[in-house]
């Protein structure tokens, strides 16, 4: 099954705090709004991508917690975009003082783009989607995106204010200037 779109606009235009209800609601919903207003309704994934994700998950926040600057987020928190959107990637990374400089709701969405994020591809994921949120991520000041393909055994990576790299079949990632000393050893994920 693949993600459900619903166009709502012009008949109903949620505000942030209506779509945040929506989500309290139905919290057995992965649920995704784009900038136009859309409401995304996503499947669950399969074993497989289940797995893989608490792999994504696991070794960012295990490295988060040794190097200390900042906050390692899953799959099922929410980000208020600077464009209105409001998206939940896989795994994301946000600097410890960005957060304390707003101050945020600790029960609300992170009014904010991430500094970090990954997007994994399941099987019921279409790439030109997938390939478009990654653009919109780095539009809203994501500094540093990875798209992990496992069926096609490749990973795009996405930097603020340079071309797409596609690589193919790489054992690991790092994380640049955006999560010094972070790699991601990508054996159990793009296996």
């Amino acid at each position: 099954m693949t993600a459900l779109t619903l166009n709502l606009h012009p008949v109903i235009d949620l505000t942030d705090e209506q779509f945040f209800q929506l989500c309290q609601n139905n919290r057995d919903l992965r649920l995704e709004r784009t900038a136009e207003g859309e409401l995304i309704i996503m499947p669950p994934t399969g074993w497989v991508s289940g797995n893989q994700n608490s792999k994504l998950t696991q070794r960012l926040a295990n490295w988060t917690d040794a190097n200390g600057t900042g906050l390692a987020f899953d799959s099922s928190t929410g980000f208020r975009l600077p464009n209105g959107a409001n998206r939940s990637p896989d795994a994301a990374w946000v600097k410890k003082s960005r957060i304390e400089a707003l101050n945020p709701d600790p029960n609300r969405f992170l009014p904010l783009a991430p500094d970090f994020i990954i997007e994994l591809r399941s099987a019921s994921d279409r790439l030109e989607t997938l390939r478009s949120k990654m653009q919109e991520y780095i539009d809203c000041g994501v500094s540093l995106g990875w798209l992990i393909d496992p069926e096609n055994q490749q990973v795009e990576i996405y930097r603020q204010g340079k071309e797409v790299e596609i690589l193919q079949s790489p054992t690991s990632l790092s994380g640049e200037d955006a999560l010094p000393g972070f790699v991601l050893n990508l054996s159990q994920i793009l296996s």
